[in-house]
């Protein structure tokens, strides 16, 4: 185990591999570990993460964020291959599995835990000792399957209603589930806030039996990677300000459609981002 910062306690604690994503021009940092838990401390939130990597990614991105990284001997590695709005993605490597065992006592009761699985990397459930706020999660990693050339495909996720039950606020995008109107319509009435992200559609959220949809401005997108881990940390952490959903979904539409039009972590929210969604959202 390497503890790369204090363990002091944390506001948000993302629990989730990061990723290390193969680009034509070498590599980048990604994963809903490293995207999530930069726009919450964008937001003003103290983070955390709870993380494995190996030793051919460099972390030096998430410098000032309280991390636990465990040993590995490589990082969960994707290719993803875009073609306009949709992507085939390649699971090249995988990290060390994560025990939530190993999260400090200081950590368990931190505003908000965001479960945040990329590829099976944790078991589907809640452990024990964890008392957030908001329990968020975004399962798209217990959502995913792949074949021996290592390419994903979309799968159901087993042992789901535990952790739906107990939730806050579930995050998936409509692509986890392939378009499928019926599980999500089966989702939001296992949990309490769904939200349903669909690209540069916007998104679409479930609560107390209603449904509405929040659109998205028309932005020049520069890259998608990451825009729902945005989407979801922002969401999060808005839901816990306000108890809101529906002001949360429409702040999150904004500040995800703003990561867009720049390359990777580039996209975390600024100061000036968030101010001006802000000023929208509350106009």
């Amino acid at each position: 185990m390497l503890n790369l910062v204090s363990r002091e306690p944390v506001d948000y604690l993302v629990i989730g591999h990061v990723a290390h994503d193969l680009t034509s021009d070498g590599w980048r940092l990604g994963g809903t570990a490293a995207y999530s838990a930069l726009t919450a401390r964008a937001l003003g939130m103290q983070v955390g993460i709870i993380t494995a990597a190996g030793p051919e990614t460099s972390l030096d991105a998430l410098q000032g964020v309280s991390m636990i990284s465990l040993d590995s001997p490589r990082s969960t590695t994707f290719e993803n291959i875009y073609t306009g709005h949709s992507r085939v993605q390649f699971l090249r490597a995988q990290a060390t599995r994560l025990d939530l065992s190993i999260v400090p006592a200081s950590w368990r009761h931190a505003s908000i835990i965001h479960l945040g699985p990329i590829a099976d990397e944790m078991d589907s459930a809640v452990p024990a000792g964890l008392s957030p706020a908001l329990l968020g999660i975004t399962p798209q990693g217990w959502m995913r399957e792949w074949d021996q050339e290592g390419r994903v495909s979309h799968t159901e996720w087993r042992n789901s209603e535990g952790v739906l039950r107990k939730a806050g606020a579930v995050v998936i995008s409509r692509e986890d589930v392939s378009g499928d109107d019926e599980r999500i319509e089966h989702m939001a009435h296992q949990t309490q806030i769904l939200a349903v992200t669909e690209a540069h559609e916007g998104c679409v959220l479930y609560w107390h039996g209603d449904r509405r949809r929040f659109r998205a401005p028309e932005v020049r997108e520069v890259d998608a990677t990451g825009a729902g881990d945005v989407f979801a940390a922002a969401f999060f952490v808005r839901l816990l300000k306000t108890r809101d959903p529906w002001e949360s979904a429409r702040f999150a539409t904004l500040i995800a459609s703003r990561s867009v039009t720049r390359l990777g972590l580039e996209g975390i929210p600024t100061p000036e981002d968030i101010e001006e969604c802000l000023t929208e959202v509350l106009q």
